[in-house]
């Protein structure tokens, strides 16, 4: 006797396999974690829902000393503990949303970005189960939401704004997102934004409605040409 066939799994899985592949493709690895020892990594958290790609949110605690009450993915600053970059991003994501590690399928670490200096931010990307119900720390998350990952390049609110600096030229992203869910619109921005945008190109392979810094036939190497210039003109007012 044959088994009933199931669409939705078969979705689900191919969806998985093409977004694996591309973003394998991207991996930076440790390429870049030489260049400083103040390191911080973030969890990009993948998921398939309603045959459709979305990405896993947090919005910060507004007990927080440090950026309270804004929108950012699971991450923080690596801990001595920690193996590499990996472990402190689920490490994190674990403290922060009771989301534990065995339930992360870690496929690449991209490029990283560059904060508060010389402070290399590396983001992990990895899938989750669809059925993941996140369990937020109160004294670090305020609440945990999804977005559709083709909402980062054809949103339906967004702005944006350039950073001029000399030898540096940057794009601050900011997407405005409603959820279904609660009717709460929240502010997606700066690097929080930019990792989502990357990933939806990565994936996706379509250009967005709005202005970039990437290229999309070379994803690769406008990524590293914009964090080196950033880090070369970060670096030299140290």
């Amino acid at each position: 006797m044959s088994l009933p066939s199931r669409p939705q799994e078969t979705v689900r899985n191919s969806l998985i396999d093409d977004a694996k592949a591309r973003l394998k493709k991207h991996d930076a690895g440790s390429k870049y974690s030489y260049l400083s020892s103040s390191k911080c990594s973030i969890l990009l958290p993948l998921l398939v829902k309603e045959e459709k790609l979305y990405l896993l949110f947090t919005l910060r605690s507004d007990k927080l000393r440090r950026s309270p009450g804004e929108v950012c993915f699971p991450g923080g600053k690596t801990d001595p503990t920690d193996k590499d970059d990996v472990a402190t991003a689920l490490r994190e994501a674990q403290e922060e949303v009771g989301l534990c590690p065995h339930q992360v399928e870690v496929v690449c670490r991209l490029v990283p970005l560059l904060i508060e200096g010389d402070t290399l931010v590396t983001p992990v990307v990895g899938l989750i189960d669809h059925n993941f119900q996140a369990t937020p720390n109160p004294d670090e998350v305020k609440n945990v939401f999804l977005v559709p990952l083709e909402y980062f390049l054809h949103p339906r609110f967004y702005h944006q704004s350039h950073v001029t600096q000399p030898g540096y030229c940057g794009i601050v992203h900011c997407f405005k997102y409603t959820n279904p869910e609660d009717g709460v619109t929240y502010c997606i921005r700066g690097m929080t934004a930019k990792c989502a945008l990357l990933v939806a190109l990565i994936i996706l392979g379509e250009k967005p409605t709005f202005e970039m810094e990437f290229n999309l036939s070379d994803l690769i190497a406008s990524s590293e040409e914009t964090f080196l210039k950033h880090y070369k003109h970060a670096t030299s007012k140290l």
